[in-house]
């Protein structure tokens, strides 16, 4: 397994990060490991991103015209 090193953290990071683990009674590296694994194995790829992108892309018939979406907020904001 690797080491990693991390400098300069902001205090007010770290005290977070302990009452985190603190709630989950772990130690704070404990927590550290836990919390860059998940974020890990949450990351996808810009190419899983497009191909999201497309399959909600594909949900609309293409014959339908879409509006833009910042003339509906104005809209709404205008009401």
């Amino acid at each position: 397994m690797a080491t990693v090193t991390i400098r300069n953290l902001d205090d007010e990071v770290v005290r977070k990060l302990k009452a985190q683990a603190k709630e989950h009674n772990r130690s704070l590296e404990a927590e550290l490991r836990e919390v860059l694994a998940q974020l890990a194995a949450r990351r996808r790829s810009r190419t899983e991103l497009l191909a999201e992108a497309d399959r909600i892309a594909a949900m609309t018939p293409k014959d339908v015209v879409q509006t833009d979406s910042t003339l509906l907020i104005r809209e709404d904001r205008d009401r």
